[in-house]
């Protein structure tokens, strides 16, 4: 569904994610334990209410623009048993919603763990509670071991996306509509539809999907203000291609614009060799690659990766679930993110082993040196 420009203009004076910045951030992972790097490792991320509110109000301090959540219902074993302990997304982002000023606040929701009406009515209420900015991060559910716990049959990969669109369907019919409707669909039948009040962001708040298939990408390119990439370390200018491949489908199709974003893992030091030094001892020495093997092997990524890009890919996961690489000094990372935006890319979803002392470095001497290079403006105080 295309969104107006003069609706995009209205979520823009609430919700920072429409904001000028050529390069937004974000933070990934907050409400698991380890968050994303499977690492046994001192300074790991240790789920509590009072850490996560104060890392969420030092982003929001900061001006980082989004805090996203992975939805996780079980862990996957190991000695850590890596995100089994978590938080879950919609009652997470209504507590940061409460304490932040700035900052957009996401959930992550299996569509088929909750029911559209219900996820209305809570995207609503964190909405208000938020001042509008809210986000939905709309996931189909890839862990079958999750899906189990609610009874969910299988579905076709095709058939899951298939469901999402319909949910979501339902969803902003309730977002939209001003009087009671009738839905009969292929999954979902609704009578006399009814929700008040109305998101604060209208016509609905924004959505982001990291559908990686043709179908996945095909349903961002229709459904999603933001579309995640899966970005890892390689040729940029095969991203260049892809990124302008969705856009063209978003555009010529759909006739819709949507944002691209990254999820990187951060390793930032005085030198490039103690960075990497740093990389490798928490994932080599301390990382649980049992964790990692369980969870690769659950996404069928043992019976279709060679040996050596299944280890490299392992190693990400480990480091950082997955994500792009962002290692070495305050100004490669920069040098980095400079060029990884000319490829297209609008925003990161960032992680780090150590919250803590590794948010606060970033916004000491990372977040300068984008303001230098034209990718930020420098933060505006919060109200």
């Amino acid at each position: 569904m295309a969104v107006s420009r003069a609706d995009d203009e209205a979520r823009r004076a609430t919700n920072p994610l429409f904001n000028g910045n050529r390069v937004r951030l974000g933070l990934f992972g907050l409400n698991c334990d380890y968050a994303c790097t499977s690492t046994t490792a001192e300074g790991r991320w240790e789920l509590s209410w009072p850490a996560t509110r104060a890392i969420a109000t030092l982003a929001d301090q900061a001006g980082i623009e989004a805090l996203v959540p992975i939805a996780r219902w079980r862990g996957f074993g190991g000695v850590t048993n890596f995100n089994g302990a978590c938080y879950e997304t919609y009652t997470w982002a209504a507590g940061l919603g409460a304490c932040t000023e700035q900052t957009a606040v996401f959930s992550t929701s299996h569509v088929p763990t909750v029911h559209p009406i219900m996820a209305a009515k809570q995207a609503t209420t964190i909405d208000h509670i938020s001042g509008g900015r809210f986000a939905l991060n709309i996931v189909c559910g890839w862990f079958q071991t999750e899906l189990e716990m609610f009874g969910a049959p299988p579905m076709e990969h095709d058939t899951a996306y298939a469901y999402a669109a319909e949910w979501l369907e339902v969803v902003r019919k309730l977002w939209m509509a001003e009087d009671e409707f009738d839905h009969a669909g292929r999954f979902f039948k609704i009578q006399r539809g009814f929700h008040q009040p109305k998101p604060i962001q209208r016509p609905f708040p924004p959505v982001m999907n990291a559908g990686a298939s043709p179908v996945g990408r095909r349903f961002a390119a229709q459904h999603a203000d933001m579309a995640f990439i899966n970005a890892r370390q390689g040729a940029r200018e095969n991203y260049q291609a892809d990124i302008a491949n969705l856009r063209r489908l978003a555009r010529e199709e759909f006739r819709r614009e949507l944002q691209v974003w990254g999820h990187a893992y951060v390793v930032c030091r005085p030198t490039e060799r103690e960075a990497r030094e740093y990389l490798r001892y928490y994932v080599h020495e301390k990382g649980d690659w049992q964790a990692i093997e369980n969870l690769t092997r659950g996404m069928g990524l043992d019976e279709k990766l060679p040996p050596e890009r299944l280890a490299s890919m392992q190693f990400d996961f480990v480091a950082g679930w997955g994500g792009y690489p962002l290692i070495g000094t305050a100004e490669q990372i920069v040098d980095e993110l400079i060029a990884l935006e000319r490829v297209g890319f609008d925003g990161w979803l960032l992680s780090w082993l150590n919250f803590p002392v590794e948010l606060q470095q970033w916004i000491d001497e990372i977040m300068p040196l984008m303001e230098q290079a034209g990718l930020r403006a420098p933060v505006r105080p919060a109200s």
